[in-house]
């Protein structure tokens, strides 16, 4: 009898294989920017309109005219962390470079590398210091400080009942003074999806 059970249960296993390879897969190429939500997570598009709507709401804020008419010249700024406390994964990098792009498009700040893409330019750096020719080396100490560094998170609240749920993502940015600490810009930005199933 117990052998009889796991030919049964082996023979099931096999035809599920057999048939989910069967099934044909089709890919098809789409536009990038179109809006495409799937799963009702977190997604390119929310990234992308995300960014796009706080570096508008950051770029017509008073700390910009201030700086201008204070310093003669554009800010600088340094997108530092942001941090995911969200119910799911997201790529907190992806929406940093989201936020980085909008600012360069802008033209209306200076744009100097943080993080890991910093460190790896220094080691640059450091090499050209052995093996580049004197007349093409860089050198350490000119580089562009940061007047401003743009720090924040991506939260989340789930709500569900059942097969319905409704999930709310909440972005929220901090531009601070380096120099004096000062925050002298909050936003925010929230995207609500519901997800019936």
């Amino acid at each position: 009898m117990k052998r009889t059970s796991q030919l049964l249960i082996a023979a099931s296993l096999s035809a599920g294989l057999f048939f989910t390879s069967c099934a044909t897969r089709t890919v098809t190429r789409i536009d990038p920017s179109e809006q495409i939500d799937l799963s009702g997570g977190w997604n390119n598009t929310d990234s992308r309109l995300t960014a796009d709507e706080l570096i508008k709401q950051i770029l017509n804020e008073k700390w910009l005219t201030n700086h201008v008419t204070a310093k003669g010249k554009k800010p600088v700024v340094i997108v530092g962390m942001v941090t995911n406390k969200s119910h799911e994964h997201i790529e907190a990098e992806t929406f940093m470079n989201d936020l980085e792009r909008s600012f360069i498009q802008s033209d209306r700040v200076g744009l100097v590398q943080s993080g890991k893409k910093r460190e790896e330019l220094r080691a640059e750096k450091a090499d050209q210091q052995t093996n580049a020719s004197q007349s093409t080396m860089k050198k350490f100490g000119l580089e562009r400080g940061a007047d401003y560094i743009l720090q924040g998170s991506i939260n989340s609240i789930v709500d569900s009942y059942r097969k319905n749920k409704t999930v709310t993502y909440q972005v929220n940015l901090e531009l601070t003074n380096i120099e004096t600490n000062e925050v002298v810009w909050i936003g925010e930005k929230k995207i609500a999806k519901m997800v019936k199933n």
